[in-house]
């Protein structure tokens, strides 16, 4: 019988790190990859001198674990997933868990942890955030499944995830899929923030002129604030003063402005129209991403239809921070958090995964890429509310969202005039607007599809299902 206390397959940088942080918290494990020369490559390197084996078969690496066996995958999401719990599973023994710790679409494990559950294995589907350094370090952990499979992985995920004031960065999620459609919104809502940034970046450059050390200044400034301080403000600062080293430039600047994507972002889009919740921020900036994919046809356009006359507005100074600038972003980051909170709630409600936001928004405080000090506030306002069913009806977030409106405003406006893109900050302007407006025009949407399509509507005045026959 094996004496390992953990395996993994698939030494990527993610699964190295993972195996490094697992050996360095008490864990012996065993490794294996589909090439043996990339596993003899790690032991003679990273994982050497550590209490970290590797197997040149899986028949070896089943072996070399105590039982039951704990198995976190660490391969390509989709079918590499299913060919290896197929290539797998013969292997195994009643009792025995596998944990999946790629960004899997939730449907595909929710389809995995019944088959396997009814095989008497335990199933893990784990969203991990942190990227290289999280995962070596400590990163936010969403593990969901059957609670039992949580129990069995509970001591080992406890001590490899970061660690905030109030405890690990790791907690049950849910059954099913529920950790990887939790993993899912936090890369929509980071997809969110990221493009916010960029908006600011594009605006400070070319509406104030400044160069990428003066943003960077700025960005310092914002993240010494409770609102802002988050480590993605931290990287693009990071990202702002980085130099070209073949000519002292702004690195940032000879960048290709194409986006890649994933498909998380899109996955997280796609499941907020399948539930009927709004996340018009998400989607403005996965829409960017596939936007930045048209370069050529985004130049060609632009030598045929020419921007407005120059149209300067007020951003701000460097000396106040960029203050309506600021504000613009605060208020959208606000509103990217909520949208994803709302379409967890709504998740939770359709797939009775019985979510815990105050205690997903303790987890994502330390680790993972959104991390923020806003997250504390977003906790304590579940923990006050738990069906709380917009963070903008939170009182202190209400309060927070009324003092950012005028930037947000003036921003949005500004750019309009100055042909200037800002999809994320126009998009949260209107979602902000549409959900405090108490009458808005789809009366009339209602009238026409009723006029083309005897779809029928409602009426205002008294109860009932109505049909006009309008052309007659």
């Amino acid at each position: 019988m094996g004496t390992a206390h953990f395996g993994l397959i698939g030494l990527g940088v993610m699964g190295e790190n993972l195996v490094l942080n697992a050996e360095r918290n008490g864990f012996s494990s065993v490794v294996y990859n589909r090439t043996w020369a990339k596993t003899e490559a790690f032991l003679a390197g990273r994982g050497a001198g550590r209490d970290i084996s590797g197997a040149r078969t899986l028949e070896e690496f089943v072996a070399a674990l105590e039982r039951p066996r704990r198995i976190l995958m660490m391969v390509k999401a989709g079918e590499p997933v299913d060919a290896m719990i197929a290539t797998i599973s013969p292997l195994l023994e009643e009792g025995d868990l596998l944990i999946d710790g790629g960004n899997s679409l939730y449907t595909d494990t929710e389809r995995r942890v019944k088959e396997l559950e009814s095989r008497s294995f335990g199933y893990i589907g784990m969203g991990v955030s942190g990227g290289a350094k999280g995962a070596l370090e400590g990163p936010s952990m969403m593990p969901g499944g059957t609670r039992a499979a949580y129990d069995a992985i509970e001591p080992l995920v406890r001590k490899m995830a970061a660690q905030v004031e109030d405890g690990p960065c790791v907690t049950y999620i849910g059954p099913g899929g529920a950790g990887h459609f939790v993993k899912t919104v936090h890369n929509g809502i980071e997809y969110g923030i990221e493009q916010i940034l960029a908006e600011a970046y594009d605006l400070m450059k070319r509406v104030a002129g400044l160069n990428g050390d003066q943003m960077a200044a700025v960005l310092a400034q914002w993240n010494e604030a409770e609102e802002l301080a988050s480590y993605l403000v931290e990287i693009t600062e990071v990202c702002l003063r980085t130099k070209d080293p073949d000519d002292g430039g702004d690195l940032v600047e000879r960048i290709v402005d194409a986006a890649g994507q994933k498909g998380t972002g899109l996955w997280t889009v796609v499941s907020a129209l399948e539930m009927g919740v709004p996340v018009p921020t998400i989607y403005a900036a996965l829409n960017a991403r596939v936007m930045s994919s048209l370069r050529e046809e985004r130049l060609r356009a632009g030598a045929v239809i020419p921007p407005p006359a120059s149209h300067s507005f007020d951003l701000g100074t460097p000396a106040d921070a960029m203050a309506p600038l600021r504000d613009a972003c605060i208020a959208a980051c606000v509103v990217s958090y909520g949208q994803g909170m709302a379409l967890m709630q709504e998740a939770s409600r359709l797939h009775d995964y019985n979510l815990d936001l105050a205690a997903i928004g303790q987890i994502w405080k330390g680790g993972c890429i959104i991390r923020a000090r806003l997250l504390q506030r977003i906790q304590d306002a579940y923990n006050a509310s738990p069906q709380l069913a917009n963070l903008m009806l939170d009182p202190w977030f209400a309060a927070l969202i009324n003092r950012c409106l005028p930037g947000l405003r003036q921003v949005v406006a500004g750019a309009a005039l100055a042909g200037i893109p800002v999809p994320c900050l126009s998009s949260t302007l209107d979602y902000i607007d549409s959900y405090r407006s108490g009458r808005l025009p789809q009366n009339l949407v209602q009238a026409m599809r009723d006029c083309f399509g005897s779809h029928t509507y409602e009426r205002v005045d008294r109860p009932g299902t109505f049909h006009t026959e309008w052309l007659s």
